[in-house]
């Protein structure tokens, strides 16, 4: 059974799960994608927890995370997530942690690094990252991003809130288009995922990200280069076969972050910590060391 926050924020109270050496360890804070949850770092955890405080949460309107019915561009956007999480590392007092995360996850901990960077060690991320600018808009991307238009809907709620047959369809349409060659999506994950995404309102809170406007199509076409780059050190894990974001998108990472590393995850999609999980932990391991 995973912990729960002590002090909400906005309202919200995060679930987690927390394992490591104890007190005086690097802390480390994973933070997962769509459509996932916190089991997205189930096989990162164990090659992490020996030398670090891992945290791992479900984002608000995720898991078993509160899900509140609020407005998305006030409580669902990356800066709400980040004022989530900022609660939850001051409240465990993780001190500087290593922030990690792919898909939303990513920005999210790229928000939290640029909004705070006092309260950052160090980010080790994947896909999505800015530089993309409207080459999202490129006919074979919008073959691919279809979903966030779809998911401003509420034909989309309609159709597969609180349907857990429904859920199961479109859930595995991603987990398998998304991953590299070698991944599918085996039947237990899929029963978690139904488990967690299936219930009356949870597949609707799960996609308040993208009607609050946090999805990649929006976020990439009003994008600008900053005044001041992300300073914090940052380790990009880019996968080969991840349809939504081709590497050559990682050619700008530079003039958003001051001391960033590329690093290929050669033969691996979109779900980098579930396809790739050594190498994500031996990039998180680097990050503490």
């Amino acid at each position: 059974m995973p912990m729960r926050q002590d002090r909400a924020v906005d309202g919200f109270r995060l679930a987690y799960e927390r394992s490591g050496p104890g007190a005086g360890a690097p802390a480390v804070l994973l933070l997962h994608g769509w459509p996932g949850d916190r089991t997205d770092y189930r096989e990162v955890v164990p090659l992490v927890s020996a030398a670090a405080d891992v945290v791992v949460p479900d984002l608000r309107g995720f898991g078993e995370s509160d899900k509140l019915e609020a407005g998305p561009a006030a409580q669902y956007t990356a800066a709400a997530q980040a004022r989530s999480l900022i609660g939850l590392i001051e409240e465990l007092a993780l001190g500087r942690p290593v922030l990690a995360g792919y898909d939303i996850g990513s920005r999210i901990a790229q928000a939290i690094a640029r909004d705070r960077p006092d309260l950052v060690r160090a980010l080790v991320i994947a896909p999505p990252l800015p530089g993309i600018g409207d080459r999202i808009l490129r006919p074979k991307a919008q073959q691919e991003f279809w979903y966030q238009a779809f998911h401003q809907l509420e034909l989309c709620s309609q159709l597969i809130d609180g349907r857990p047959d429904a859920v199961r369809a479109y859930l595995r349409h991603f987990w398998s288009h998304w991953s590299g060659p070698g991944y599918e999506p085996v039947g237990e994950h899929l029963d978690h995922l139904v488990s967690v995404y299936g219930p009356p309102g949870a597949f609707t809170a799960s996609i308040a990200w993208y009607r609050a406007g946090a999805g990649s199509v929006a976020a990439s076409l009003a994008e600008q280069v900053p005044e001041h780059k992300i300073a914090v050190p940052t380790t990009v894990l880019w996968p080969e076969y991840d349809p939504l974001f081709p590497r050559e998108w990682s050619d700008r990472i530079g003039e958003f972050f001051a001391a960033a590393a590329l690093t290929g995850l050669d033969g691996v999609g979109h779900f980098s910590p579930v396809e790739a999980p050594g190498a994500f932990a031996a990039a998180i391991a680097a990050a503490i060391g």
